[in-house]
């Protein structure tokens, strides 16, 4: 188990080319978690990475979720190297961070609430999905009427660019919006698009591979990894598990989960095997392991598209 203390150093001297996988623990895992999982193991493994376990735990954290994750991925029989590694637990880089952009005068002070936010951001001029930057040139006085109200402010990132391209190992290049994003919410918490980065660089993750419906913030990430000096890693966004709906794979969906499947009489084995067929990586029905997968595995062959996860056949 990691501890604070340790957890409380910089991270980059211990570990040199890393991948990750790195769950919010809001609830269990499901299929399309655990593929996305896999392929963030096969991705590192086969290109002779370490792979790393981090605990994005920021945000909302149901009590017992993150040992039941840890538990589903050791029965799939993924491994890891070295200790987990939580958000909570590195508060201090992130404020050290965010000192750094707030002395080079690179973030500001926003009032706006997200009625405000949304409103403004639906006018005809604005960018699709970006912050007019409504609070980005409020005077000193301005400012301080905004505090006067009581609202406490989010800190946001002052870009100098509105758009930045990354290199994806499935998607090529990739140009993205990049806007002046929140660096740490208005309750204090640091904002995930900062956390992934300092975190990624502290542990040495040279390869970043999460589901494509995250490609949007990759740019966002990539341009504030060089604000901050860090190289910004290798990307590769991988399709996602569709309901046949084509919505993104949720628990409420059923049967999702490891546990509701082994309930249905599916081994951990059989799970993996009906994630390996999902990829090409083996036929339906296949015995396999993972030293068989990582052979086979050949990144330029993943599917391109969703997989549909059907509740009689997954």
């Amino acid at each position: 188990m990691s501890h604070p203390s340790r957890q409380n150093e910089p991270l980059s001297h211990q570990v040199e080319g890393a991948g990750r996988f790195a769950p919010s623990p809001s609830g269990d895992l499901h299929l399309g978690n655990l593929r996305t999982a896999l392929l963030a193991w096969l991705f590192a493994r086969s290109t002779g990475r370490r792979f790393l376990m981090r605990v994005e735990d920021l945000d909302r954290v149901r009590e017992g979720s993150r040992e039941r994750q840890l538990s589903d991925l050791t029965e799939l029989g993924l491994d890891w190297d070295g200790d987990v590694v939580s958000q909570s637990h590195r508060l201090l880089h992130y404020d050290n961070a965010i000192a750094r952009l707030r002395a080079a005068g690179l973030s500001y002070e926003c009032f706006c609430t997200r009625r405000e936010i949304l409103k403004a951001a639906s006018a005809p001029h604005a960018p699709q999905g970006a912050y007019p930057g409504t609070c980005r040139n409020l005077t000193p006085d301005e400012r301080e009427t905004r505090r006067s109200s009581g609202r406490p402010p989010a800190l946001r990132l002052r870009a100098a660019v509105t758009s930045f391209a990354v290199d994806d190992l499935i998607h090529g290049s990739c140009s993205g919006l990049v806007d002046d994003f929140v660096l740490r919410r208005g309750d204090g918490t640091p904002a995930y698009n900062l956390a992934v980065v300092v975190d990624d660089a502290d542990q040495g993750i040279d390869q970043v591979v999460r589901g494509d419906d995250l490609l949007s913030s990759a740019p966002r990430q990539a341009y504030l990894a060089g604000l901050l000096g860090l190289t910004a890693p290798t990307y590769a966004h991988v399709p996602l598990a569709v309901n046949e709906e084509g919505k993104r794979l949720a628990k409420r969906d059923g049967g999702v989960t490891l546990a509701e499947l082994k309930a249905l009489g599916r081994s951990p084995g059989q799970v993996l095997g009906i994630l390996a067929t999902s990829l090409g990586l083996a036929v339906q029905g296949e015995v396999v392991n993972l030293a068989l997968l990582l052979d086979r595995f050949e990144p330029g062959r993943l599917p391109r598209e969703p997989w549909v996860v059907r509740p009689s056949a997954p």
